[in-house]
């Protein structure tokens, strides 16, 4: 077996004290998926520039894609980088939808500093299980364990449900209890990827269900809870995608303002991955298609992560809050 690294060796942090921020504040920590060196360099960039603490986070088809080993030395090189821009912003290197005790135990060893295991297919006993056993082999490394009830519709990577199951927010406090997670992911209306609502024409998209997050803040006071498929599918850039030879019909997310109103209150981690690989692709699009002669990488990729930038500068700025936080 490969030796155990600690992620406080590559110079990352765990989620407890960001987020006892966050949850003071009023305000959310982004947490943006990468799969590659340009988008880990357009989040950290972007977040330096607006000093804002940020998550990376990596799913399982991620590390699969990017390898594991080769993972650890870019996210010790996002620290690095962050300190030679002159700001030392707090980051997390987290697992997205950890669905094993091995996997989460793998990511730990291989310098995670946090986990998530997501047992909400399961039932509700299995579910608590799981999560314990994660967070029993977690703390004794200060990793940090996030865990989740109710299920998000939706697909992202592994990730596939039809249908939402929103959270209970009786059993919140019981899971949490017995669990000993340090947050908890909640199913209030968001869904995973671009396709998040299906809607006739004329119909707008559903609120979220703040009464279900009211319910579950009131149950455990002052707990991190955090909202997955929160991307917004920006209408500007489905319109390139589809201007640029793409097909995107019907591709719809949980506006902004919903999303600010939820960080403001119990929500302090906000997951955002659609709205990246959507800046990425129709800036790619419009490039190639604009310069067909073109085929250096570093022109319609260094496009793609300019765009980037200027997205989680916004989101940091005007939706999450977390700007000037770190």
């Amino acid at each position: 077996m490969a030796d155990v690294v600690s992620y406080k060796d590559l110079g990352l942090v765990n989620s407890r004290e960001i987020f006892r921020k966050a949850v003071d504040g009023g305000y959310a920590i982004p947490a943006y998926n990468f799969n590659n060196l340009e988008q880990l360099q357009a989040i950290i960039t972007a977040c330096v520039e607006t000093r804002s603490p940020v998550i990376l986070q990596i799913s399982k088809g991620a590390r699969n894609y990017a390898n594991e080993t080769m993972l650890r030395y870019m996210a010790t090189g996002a620290v690095q980088m962050a300190k030679e821009m002159g700001v030392e912003i707090p980051i997390v290197l987290h697992l997205d939808h950890g669905d094993s005790f091995e996997l989460c135990q793998s990511c730990i060893e291989s310098g995670f500093s946090s986990v998530m295991i997501d047992g909400s297919h399961l039932s509700y006993a299995d579910n608590v299980a799981l999560t314990r056993q994660v967070v029993d082999y977690a703390h004794a490394h200060d990793v940090t364990v996030e865990g989740e009830l109710g299920v998000l519709a939706g697909i992202e990577d592994e990730v596939v449900a039809e249908k939402s199951t929103y959270t209970q927010p009786d059993e919140v406090e019981d899971f949490v209890k017995k669990t000993g997670v340090d947050s908890l992911a909640i199913s209030i209306g968001t869904s995973h990827g671009a396709y998040k609502f299906k809607l006739k024409e004329g119909e707008s998209v559903p609120p979220l269900r703040f009464d279900i997050l009211a319910e579950c803040q009131k149950r455990i006071p002052g707990f991190p809870i955090v909202l997955h498929g929160a991307s917004s599918v920006l209408p500007e850039y489905v319109a390139l995608i589809n201007q640029y030879g793409g097909k995107m019909d019907g591709a719809v997310g949980v506006p902004e303002d919903q999303l600010r109103k939820a960080a403001a209150s119990a929500v302090c981690k906000i997951n955002i991955d659609s709205d990246g690989r959507l800046a990425v692709t129709a800036k790619v699009r419009e490039y190639l298609q604009n310069n067909p002669s073109e085929f250096d990488p570093r022109k319609y990729l260094g496009a793609a992560r300019t765009e980037l930038i200027r997205l989680i500068k916004h989101k940091n700025e005007t939706v999450l809050g977390s700007a000037g936080k770190a």
